[in-house]
C-alpha cells in the first residue's frame, strides 16, 4: 500500500506556525451561553463521570446490554477555545442497561494529543477546524482526537476518528489501551469513524486522503484480521466522512470542494466550495466493486455536501442508498457554533434522500424522503440488504441549525413517518435501532438514544418501542449531571 507515501499525501495540517485557537472565541461563547442555555451542549467538560440513572417509565426486560457513545468533550484549555465542533477531545460513554437499571460511565480517551496537551496546559496540535502549530506532528495519530464513534467489535471496543487509527478502550472501564494497528503496513493510516458490518461478522472501512486523491479500503474479518486492503485514486478528493455498503459495492460521495494546502490554516479551512450556481461542480458518487476493490463507475449529482448515509442495497442493475444532503456552507455553520453564534435555519437546507444509481444508463436519480434532518440509522440486521425503515433526527420549529428535538422513523417505501417531539429545552442526540433477539421485522425492537435536558443540566437515556415511536418513550433514565453531547454510538447486547 506504500503507506508512507500515502500518509505524506493525506496528513492533516502538518505545517508549523502560530496558534489559532483563541481567547476571543472562548469569551464570545460564554457570553452567548449566558443568554442561550441551549448552547450548553457545546460547553466544555472536565474529568470523569460515573453514576446510576434515575429511571422513569418501564425499561423493557429484554433490553439488556451496553449502549456505547462518543463525542467531543474538551473544547477549552489554557484560556483558549477550539473554533470547530469537530475539534474537541473524545469523551467515551458507556450506558449499561441490566435488569431494569441503568449505570453510566464517561471518561476522556487518553490519546497522545490529550495527554500531551493536558501536561502542557495548552493546545499543541492541529485539529479539524482549528490550526495550532505549537507541537511537532510526527504522524496522523499525533493529532488523533478519537472523538466520533465508539464501536464494539470482536469482543473489543474502539474509539474512532477519521484521520488516523482506531484507539482501543477497555469495554467495561473505558480505560484507554492504545492505538490499534490492524496490520503493520497499515500503521497510522486513516480509518474512518463509520465502519460497516458484514453479514459474516466482519466489517468494511475506508480512510480518506484529501489532497492526495486516494481512498484506502479495508476489509476486516470477524476475528480482527485484515482480509483485504487497497487504494483507489479519486481525482479532486475532498472530505469524505461516511460511506454505504451494499452486497456488491462500496459507495462514496465526494463533495465539490477544492482542497488547497495553506500555511496556518486548518483542514476545514483548506476546503473551498468549487463554484456557485450552475458553475458548481457536481457531487460525485464513486462506486467500488467489493470483489476487486476497484472503481466500477462514477455518477454525478447536484452539488451538495454529505456527512451521513443510512444504508445501501443492490436492486437488479441498480444500487439504492439513503443519504442526508446539505448545502456547501455546513462546515462554516458548525464552526460558528463554537463562538456561540446560533445559525437559525433548516439545518443548512438539508434533506434526506434515497439515491438510485443506474449502471446501464450511468444516471443517478434522487428521491426526497424527508426534510431538514440528520443522523440516519437503520436496523443493524439490514445493513447491505433491502431495508424499509430509517431513523432520523429533526427540528420541529425554527431553532439553531443542528439542534434537534424530534426523533423519527421513516418508511422509505410509503413515506410515512412515526415521530415524537420532546419538550422545549431538550436537545436530542442520535438514536439507533436495537432489535430484539430473533427480530422478525425492522421495528421488532427498540429505538434507543440520548437527549440533553438543558433546563436542568441533565443527560437522559431514552428508550422507545420502535413500532410505536409516536407513543413516546417507554422509559427515561436520567443522570444527575450533564454528559457531553455525543456524535455516534452502538449497542452491544448482553
Amino acid at each position: 500500500m506504500k503507506r508512507r507515501h500515502v500518509l505524506q499525501l493525506g496528513a492533516l495540517g502538518l505545517a508549523s506556525g502560530r496558534a489559532m485557537a483563541d481567547a476571543d472565541t472562548l469569551r464570545r461563547f460564554h457570553a452567548a451561553l449566558e443568554r442561550y442555555p441551549s448552547l450548553s451542549v457545546f460547553a466544555d467538560s472536565t474529568g470523569e463521570q460515573a453514576g446510576m440513572a434515575l429511571v422513569s417509565g418501564r425499561l423493557p426486560r429484554d433490553l439488556n446490554g451496553t449502549f456505547y457513545r462518543n463525542g467531543p468533550g474538551r473544547f477549552e484549555l489554557g484560556g483558549e477555545r477550539y473554533r470547530h465542533w469537530f475539534d474537541g477531545d473524545g469523551f467515551a460513554q458507556r450506558w449499561q442497561i441490566l435488569d431494569g437499571k441503568v449505570n453510566h460511565r464517561g471518561r476522556f480517551v487518553q490519546t497522545q494529543r490529550f495527554v500531551d496537551e493536558s501536561a502542557a496546559g495548552q493546545f499543541l496540535y492541529p485539529s479539524f477546524g482549528t490550526f495550532v502549530g505549537r507541537g511537532a506532528v510526527k504522524t496522523n495519530d499525533t493529532m488523533n482526537a478519537a472523538n466520533t464513534n465508539l464501536v464494539p467489535f470482536n469482543g473489543r471496543l474502539y474509539a474512532l476518528w477519521e484521520g488516523g487509527s482506531a484507539t482501543e478502550l477497555a469495554p467495561d472501564t473505558l480505560e484507554t489501551i492504545g492505538i490499534k494497528t490492524w496490520r503493520e503496513d497499515l500503521k497510522s493510516m486513516p480509518f474512518s469513524a463509520h465502519p460497516k458490518r458484514d453479514p459474516d461478522g466482519g466489517m468494511w472501512n475506508f480512510g480518506a486522503l484529501p489532497g492526495g486523491d486516494k481512498l484506502a479500503l479495508y476489509r476486516i474479518g470477524a476475528d480482527g484480521g485484515v482480509l483485504a486492503a487497497g487504494v483507489v485514486t479519486v481525482p479532486a478528493l475532498a472530505m469524505v466522512h461516511d460511506f454505504a455498503v451494499s452486497a456488491r459495492h462500496l459507495i462514496f460521495l465526494v463533495p465539490p470542494y477544492d482542497v488547497r494546502r495553506e500555511e496556518g490554516k486548518s483542514f476545514a479551512e483548506e476546503h473551498h466550495w468549487a463554484g456557485a450556481g450552475t458553475d458548481a461542480r457536481p457531487l460525485r458518487a464513486v462506486v467500488v466493486d467489493k470483489a476487486t476493490l476497484q472503481v466500477r463507475q462514477v455518477f454525478e449529482l447536484a452539488p451538495h455536501m454529505a456527512f451521513h448515509f443510512g444504508n445501501a442495497f443492490d436492486d437488479g442493475a441498480t444500487t439504492r442508498f439513503d443519504v442526508v444532503l446539505h448545502d456547501g456552507e455546513i462546515l462554516a455553520d458548525l464552526g460558528r457554533l463554537m463562538r456561540g453564534e446560533r445559525p437559525v435555519g433548516d439545518v443548512s437546507q438539508s434533506y434526506t434522500a434515497q439515491v438510485r444509481l443506474d449502471y446501464a444508463s450511468g444516471k443517478a436519480s434522487v428521491a426526497r424522503l424527508f426534510g431538514p434532518s440528520e443522523f440516519p440509522r437503520v436496523a443493524p440486521q439490514t445493513v447491505s440488504s433491502r431495508h424499509r425503515k430509517l431513523a432520523l433526527l429533526s427540528s420541529s420549529r425554527v431553532r439553531p441549525a443542528l439542534l434537534f428535538d424530534t426523533v423519527n422513523l421513516v418508511d422509505t417505501d410509503s413515506g410515512k413517518v412515526d415521530s415524537f417531539r420532546f419538550d422545549a429545552g431538550w436537545q436530542v442526540e442520535e438514536h439507533i435501532l436495537v432489535p430484539r433477539t430473533g427480530a422478525r421485522s425492522e421495528t421488532d425492537g427498540y429505538l434507543v438514544g440520548a437527549a440533553q435536558d438543558t433546563r436542568g443540566g441533565e443527560t437522559v437515556l431514552t428508550v422507545f418501542d420502535a413500532a410505536h415511536v409516536s407513543h413516546g418513550p417507554l422509559a427515561l433514565a436520567r443522570l444527575a449531571y450533564r454528559a457531553p453531547y455525543c456524535f455516534h454510538g452502538n449497542f452491544a447486547p448482553a
